[in-house]
């Protein structure tokens, strides 16, 4: 089967270790993971997991499934960038008197949206945010123009399209069910 870049979005308790056990599932798979962005959700208490990999979609459902059984894990979904807004930012500190020397620098820093945080007479700081593809190009663009000093790029953050948060409905379910053991 063909491997594609595949998003996984976990959400757990937030519980000591748990991190540890999600990956652990990907090891034992012989899954790389791509990147990994881990921040609390927007529902107290739950944390949420985003997690990219090259896989074929057998195997990314299996992982999925795997990680969904872990006990502090509420849910884990197997999304593709139809399913979702993606967003990445990017840092590159540039050498300020490259970019003073040659103006082809700032042009394609205005042509990729990017914007300077800081900037004094040693280096600059860039920002940008958006996807893969663009950030990469930026950065190639720069370096190719030998400006190009530290460059780091986060992994992805991603939010449903979907108008529904299948979270909030499982966690709604979970708790009638234990209001009716009581």
């Amino acid at each position: 089967m063909e491997k594609k870049l595949y998003t996984l979005v976990v959400h757990s308790e937030n519980i000591a270790g748990i991190l540890s056990q999600i990956t652990a599932v990907f090891t034992r798979q012989q899954v790389n993971i791509e990147s990994l962005n881990v921040s609390a959700s927007s529902i107290k208490g739950v944390h949420k997991y985003t997690i990219t990999a090259w896989s074929d979609e057998d195997q990314i459902q299996k992982i999925s499934k795997l990680i969904e059984k872990k006990i502090d894990v509420l849910q884990s979904r197997v999304l593709t960038d139809n399913d979702v807004f993606i967003q990445e930012v990017a840092l590159l500190k540039i050498s300020t008197p490259i970019m003073l020397e040659n103006s082809n620098v700032c042009k394609m820093i205005r042509q990729h949206n990017a914007q300077i945080l800081e900037s004094n007479p040693i280096y600059s700081v860039v920002t940008m945010t958006g996807i893969t593809d663009q950030i990469m190009d930026l950065y190639f663009s720069l370096d190719e123009l030998g400006c190009v000093l530290q460059y780091s790029r986060t992994g992805r953050i991603v939010i449903t399209k979907s108008t529904e948060e299948p979270l909030s409905d499982k966690i709604a379910n979970l708790e009638k069910e234990q209001d009716n053991m009581v």
